[in-house]
């Protein structure tokens, strides 16, 4: 569903992402981790037409959409979180999710219809009246995922959207992405809670300085020198993350 062939992106002499290459296959979720700094966010902009290739080309569903700015790639039905989730914060949580609906609908009854369902989804209909300013963060980050699917994607990037939730929060968009999958839509997530990653993703992407340096299955993953070398750590115990 989405193929990339070495991407790469530089910003003057620096190279933040160095020759990429792999493959998300329809109906699967992959994970893409890798230390702070090694290229995931800048990896999602160029994916989702927030910057442009240095060089370099991605396609999805069989479309190049390397040269396509984001409103065009997001029409195709590729779409994105962002690490810090910025709502509407003069609307309620219903109209935010209507903004994403109108992405496809331009009749308000009917991308009404849409963003109710996408809420229900995730169970967000009690916050519906409510302004985002007023919710807890767990609650804006699934506001944020309802808000995209409401687009009515064929895939989603989610860009750590389990960043600063304790636990219970953790399992419960876990669920989430589950049940998002579950309808048959292609998740790609950027995530550092290991634990997480092993239970969602069929293929694990690692990133360091740019570059990737390991692509198969979590076990495998995690059980690579050199990712344990770069990321992971000798200690590491995946229950503990």
């Amino acid at each position: 569903m989405l193929s990339l062939n070495g991407v790469t992106k530089k910003f003057g002499g620096l190279t933040a992402v160095d020759n990429v290459s792999f493959d998300v296959k329809e109906g699967s979720i992959c994970g893409l981790i890798g230390p702070n700094g090694s290229g995931k966010t800048t990896l999602f902009n160029l994916i989702s037409g927030v910057y442009p290739l240095t060089c370099g080309s991605v396609k999805f569903n069989g479309v190049d959409i390397t040269k396509l700015k984001s409103h065009a790639i997001a029409n195709l039905g590729l779409v994105r979180t962002f690490q810090i989730v910025k709502p509407f914060n003069n609307i309620s949580a219903l109209e935010n999710v209507v903004v994403g609906a109108f992405q496809k609908h331009t009749n308000r009854t009917d991308a009404e219809k849409v963003a109710v369902r996408s809420m229900e989804m995730l169970d967000l209909l009690k916050y519906k009246d409510i302004q985002p300013q007023h919710l807890p963060l767990a609650i804006k980050k699934k506001l944020e995922i309802a808000r995209i699917i409401s687009t009515e994607p064929k895939m989603i990037l989610l860009d750590e959207v389990m960043g600063g939730l304790n636990p219970q929060e953790t399992d419960e968009i876990v669920e989430t992405i589950i049940k998002i999958n579950d309808t048959g839509m292609t998740v790609l997530l950027i995530e550092h809670k290991m634990k997480c990653i092993m239970k969602l993703s069929e293929k694990v992407i690692v990133l360091n300085n740019g570059a990737m340096i390991a692509n198969g299955e979590p076990e495998a993953v995690v059980n690579d020198k050199e990712v344990i070398r770069a990321y992971l750590g000798d200690d590491y115990d995946v229950e503990d993350n």
